[in-house]
């Protein structure tokens, strides 16, 4: 598995990543979403099965490969399970011709300054030697910002920047994700705060620390036009935050040089009860809407 090619195709293919990273917290919805009501399982263990199988399907689909999904995002289960007889990361990229990503964070600290940090991540390092071991490329971690409150930003970016450091020094791609919360008031002025802190940080890596960013879709076309083009940027990807797939589609398509990295919109109209051409079919079209977003721009 060749890192460089690998961090070619994140850095210039064209497509888009898929966000396969749904956590203890919001797998429940997502498999409701999917058609899964909580009585069809009984504890974590079983759940964890059952969404496992639903990235399992995806995954499989053949419409998912690397012509238009660059990479994808695991929870750390997924990437510990399998794929037709091989581990999940493996099976991506050998088979399937998708870079591998984890996601490393474990939730969000309670909300102080208008934003909500990662909370403390104590075992990292071993989890980063894990991921390594596995074959992944690259990670990401969220948190959040609910205000344009210019300490908090300023706060939330530097733990993130903080945070992608110790995974560059592990040799991983680290993808940063403060994201932006859709519904707030003042959404555009905290992205103006959000860009130019971003930039500051940037700015201070050295040469060889490459990072990606994961961001809310903006209020305002190519706001983060300065970062897309910044040397230290790997690639700058979109989240949809819970904007519905069209929405998300026509926001990204405005913005250049940036691509999709969904997670809801992707799964959006897919169900546990379709027959495999059904689920196949409703997959294919999903990411060819999506890639055509991300090369819109």
């Amino acid at each position: 598995m060749s890192k460089s090619s690998q961090a070619d195709l994140i850095r210039s293919g064209k497509g888009f990543i898929a966000a396969l990273d749904q956590s203890g917290g919001s797998t429940p919805k997502a498999l409701r979403l999917y058609g899964v009501q909580e009585t069809a399982y009984n504890n974590e263990d079983e759940m964890y099965d059952l969404i496992h199988q639903m990235r399992c399907r995806i995954a499989k689909a053949p419409a998912f490969t690397g012509d238009k999904v660059l990479g994808a995002i695991l929870f750390e289960k997924t990437m510990d399970g399998d794929i037709d007889g091989k581990p999940t990361a493996t099976y991506l990229w050998e088979t399937r011709g998708v870079v591998p990503f984890l996601k490393v964070d474990k939730g969000l600290a309670d909300e102080e300054n208008g934003v909500r940090l990662l909370k403390p991540m104590p075992e990292l390092d071993a989890l980063l030697d894990k991921a390594v071991a596995k074959g992944i490329f690259g990670t990401k971690m969220r948190s959040v910002i609910d205000a344009a409150s210019p300490e908090g930003i300023k706060a939330n970016v530097q733990q993130q920047f903080d945070v992608a450091k110790q995974i560059i020094a592990k040799g991983l791609a680290p993808i940063v994700e403060p994201e932006v919360t859709i519904s707030i008031a003042d959404k555009a002025k905290a992205e103006d705060i959000l860009r130019d802190e971003i930039l500051a940080q940037l700015d201070a890596l050295n040469d060889d620390q490459n990072v990606l960013l994961k961001l809310t879709l903006p209020e305002t076309p190519n706001q983060y036009k300065a970062l897309v083009d910044h040397p230290r940027v790997l690639r700058v990807v979109a989240l949809s935050g819970g904007y519905s797939r069209e929405e998300a589609n026509t926001r990204l398509a405005q913005n250049s040089g940036v691509i999709a990295s969904f997670s809801r919109a992707l799964t959006e109209g897919l169900s546990a009860q379709q027959s495999d051409d059904e689920f196949n079919g409703k997959i294919a079209g999903t990411i060819d809407d999506i890639y055509q977003a991300s090369v819109a721009g």
